[in-house]
């Protein structure tokens, strides 16, 4: 059984979306979820891409993105945002 997480810097960068990116992104967490279950395939659209060692990012076109940890037993989502917050906070944390 997997556990999932979500840090503080991906409730920060939420609270600053409007509510329409906000609802795109948990459903996107949603869906990632389900595609780590194994409940479902990933659909034609949302984009994995491992970028790290255990670091992973999620996308749907160019706008929404979310990064996460995948370790063996457990998800950290770390990040949600556009592509230029993503690529800010990888350079400076990782």
């Amino acid at each position: 059984m997997i556990r999932y997480f979500f840090k503080k810097s991906f409730d920060k960068l939420i609270r600053k979306l409007s509510l329409k990116q906000k609802e795109r992104i948990k459903e996107i967490c949603i869906e990632i979820i389900d595609v780590l279950e194994g409940n479902t395939e990933l659909r034609k659209g949302l984009r994995l891409k491992r970028l790290y060692e255990d670091i992973y990012e999620i996308s749907e076109g160019m706008k929404l993105r979310v990064i996460f940890r995948w370790e063996k037993d457990s998800v950290t989502f770390i990040l949600a945002g556009s592509h230029d917050q993503i690529k800010k906070f990888l350079k400076e944390n990782i």
